[in-house]
């Protein structure tokens, strides 16, 4: 019954208060992948992020840095699928996240590629091998505000040429804007 709430709650919220168009469907095999999401030009993204899985009744997961796991918004933050995060050793965090992913019977891990919510130069890797230690395929997620649509878009299996599958994952993503306008670049070297 809580769940039958919320749910309807985030399709409210989604539908009538966003007016966006969501394609709710949950393709095969997303259940236990890397989601990626982009554009991601504000906060609200992680907020529409997150109605739209719990109507698609997908458990996400998304990286944090540790530092904001403070009380109270630490139990809060975990409550949301919020994985604590430690910056400082970048090296290891692709392989220790991608074991998490491998042992999961269930996991989809929302990363933004782009690392910030402005426009930047280049997008971060770390997705994209996450993927590819963990041995599972990238969905592209996406929320197009010029075009009011949400969604998991296409699946993407990582070959191991990196050049060659980020031009298929841009090719994706091309002409969608964020919630800002001008802070989604496609444009910037990898």
């Amino acid at each position: 019954m809580k769940n039958n709430r919320r749910h309807r709650f985030a399709r409210f919220v989604l539908e009538k208060v966003l007016r966006l168009d969501v394609d709710y469907r949950v393709p095969e095999g997303a259940r236990k992948c890397v989601l990626a999401f982009a554009p991601h030009t504000s906060i609200w993204d992680f907020v529409v992020g997150k109605l739209v899985m719990v109507v698609m009744g997908l458990r996400s997961q998304v990286m944090i840095k540790k530092e904001a796991f403070f009380f109270p918004l630490g139990p809060l933050l975990r409550s949301a699928g919020g994985i604590p995060v430690d910056r400082s050793n970048a090296a290891k965090l692709p392989e220790t996240v991608a074991a998490m992913l491998r042992d999961s019977r269930e996991m989809a891990l929302l990363i933004c590629p782009e690392g910030t919510r402005k426009s930047t130069e280049h997008w971060k890797r770390g997705f994209y091998f996450i993927a590819q230690k963990a041995g599972v395929p990238i969905y592209l997620s996406y929320i197009d505000w010029n075009a009011k649509k949400a969604g998991i878009g296409i699946r993407v299996e990582p070959t191991g040429d990196f050049s060659a599958d980020m031009a298929k994952i841009f090719d994706f993503y091309r002409g969608m804007r964020g919630l800002y306008k001008g802070h989604f670049n496609l444009e910037q070297g990898l």
